[in-house]
C-alpha cells in the first residue's frame, strides 16, 4: 500500500476514540464520507484492538523493521583462541614492537 494513502487514513481518522478494532474504524471512516478505496484498505487490517492512528499507519504502510525472533545462544568455543592468551591480554607496553 502506498504511503499517501495510509497518511489519507489516517487523517480520515482523526477523532476516532482510540483503542478501537478494525469494525469501528471502518464504520468512523464511513461516517466521514472515506471512498471504496479507502474502506477497502482498512477492511485488509489485522482484525485485532489498534491503540493509535500510528499502529494503524504501521499495519497499512510498514516503515519500521520488523521484530526478529529470538536469537539463541552462542555456541561454547571450540578450542583455545589463536595465540593463545595473547588473543585477550594486553601486553604490558604497548605500541613497542615485540621481539
Amino acid at each position: 500500500m502506498s504511503f499517501e494513502l495510509a497518511g489519507t487514513l489516517q487523517e480520515l481518522l482523526e477523532g476516532v476514540p482510540l483503542p478501537s478494532e478494525r469494525a469501528r474504524l471502518i464504520e468512523y471512516a464511513r461516517s466521514q464520507g472515506a471512498d471504496g478505496r479507502e474502506l477497502e484498505a482498512l477492511r485488509r487490517l489485522p482484525d485485532r484492538q489498534f491503540r493509535s492512528l500510528d499502529e494503524v499507519g504501521e499495519e497499512l504502510a510498514p516503515v519500521q523493521p520488523r521484530r526478529q525472533p529470538e536469537r539463541k545462544e552462542p555456541r561454547a568455543e571450540s578450542g583455545e583462541p589463536p595465540g593463545g592468551d595473547d588473543y585477550t591480554r594486553m601486553p604490558s607496553e604497548t605500541g613497542r614492537v615485540r621481539e
